[in-house]
C-alpha cells in the first residue's frame, strides 16, 4: 500500500483554509495545517500547529516537525489577511500585516517546503491570490498589492523549483462567502460581482476543484500559472 500523502494548508482555522484540510483528510491525506489561533475542530487525519507564517522562526520549527514525516507531497498557502479600505484611510501598519501574513508567509512556507520536497525531487505547491489583482479593485489597494506579489513569486519560483520536481501554480478566487464578505454592504459586493464575468460568489467546492487539479500528479507539465475564478 502507498503510504498517505502528506499536504500542508496554512490558514485553517476557518473558510477556504478549513473546507481544504478537511477536504483532503477525507481523500486520506495526512494533512499538516496552521493558523495564528488555536485549533478549533479536529480530524484523525489532522495535525494542528499554531503560528505565524510571517515569522520566518515558527515556520523553520514547523517544517523541523514536517521533517518526521520523512516526505511533503503538497502545500497550500492559504494563509491571507484581507482588506477592504480606501488608500488614505488605511494606516502603514495595516500594510505591514498584509505584507507579512500575505508576501512573506507565502515566500517562507514556499522556501522550507521545496527544501523538504527536493530531496524526493516532487512537490506539489499552491498560492492563494485573489481577483482583486486582475480587476484593480477600488478600497483594495494593500490587498491586491500583496496578491500581486504572490503572483510575481508563483512565476518566479516555478523556474527556481522546477530542476526539484516541484511545480508552482496559483489560485485566485473571487470574492468568497467568508468574515469578511458578509461584513461588506450589499451593493458595494454586488458592484464587486459585476466586474467578474460570472456574477456570484466564489464557492469553497469551486477552489478544490481547481487546487484538485494543480496537485494532480498528472498535472507535471503545469507550473507558473495562476487561475482566475469568475471570469475577470
Amino acid at each position: 500500500m502507498l503510504p498517505a500523502p502528506v499536504t500542508l494548508i496554512t490558514g485553517t482555522s476557518r473558510g477556504i483554509g478549513r473546507f481544504l484540510a478537511e477536504h483532503y483528510a477525507e481523500l486520506g491525506h495526512r494533512v499538516i495545517g496552521c493558523s495564528r489561533s488555536a485549533q478549533a475542530w479536529s480530524h484523525e487525519r489532522y495535525e494542528h500547529v499554531t503560528l505565524d507564517v510571517g515569522e520566518e522562526a515558527s515556520v523553520e520549527q514547523l517544517f523541523s516537525r514536517i521533517r518526521t514525516y520523512e516526505r511533503l507531497d503538497h502545500v497550500v498557502n492559504n494563509a491571507g489577511i484581507a482588506m477592504l479600505n480606501h488608500a488614505l484611510l488605511t494606516p502603514a501598519s495595516a500594510v505591514s500585516s498584509i505584507l507579512a501574513t500575505n508576501v512573506l508567509g507565502t515566500f517562507l512556507v514556499c522556501r522550507e517546503a521545496a527544501r523538504v520536497m527536493r530531496r524526493r525531487r516532487w512537490g506539489r505547491i499552491v498560492n492563494l491570490s485573489s481577483t482583486a489583482v486582475p480587476l484593480k479593485l477600488e478600497g483594495e489597494a494593500s490587498y491586491a498589492a500583496s496578491k500581486a506579489a504572490v503572483v510575481s513569486l508563483t512565476e518566479v519560483l516555478a523556474r527556481e523549483m522546477a530542476p526539484f520536481g516541484v511545480t508552482v501554480n496559483a489560485v485566485g478566487p473571487g470574492p468568497l462567502d467568508t468574515d469578511l464578505t458578509r461584513g461588506v454592504p450589499p451593493k458595494t459586493l454586488e458592484r464587486l460581482l459585476d466586474r467578474h464575468a460570472l456574477r456570484r460568489l466564489t464557492t469553497f467546492p469551486d477552489v478544490a476543484n481547481v487546487v484538485d487539479f494543480l496537485l494532480r500528479p498528472e498535472s507535471a507539465m503545469v507550473t507558473g500559472q495562476t487561475v482566475y475564478l469568475g471570469g475577470p
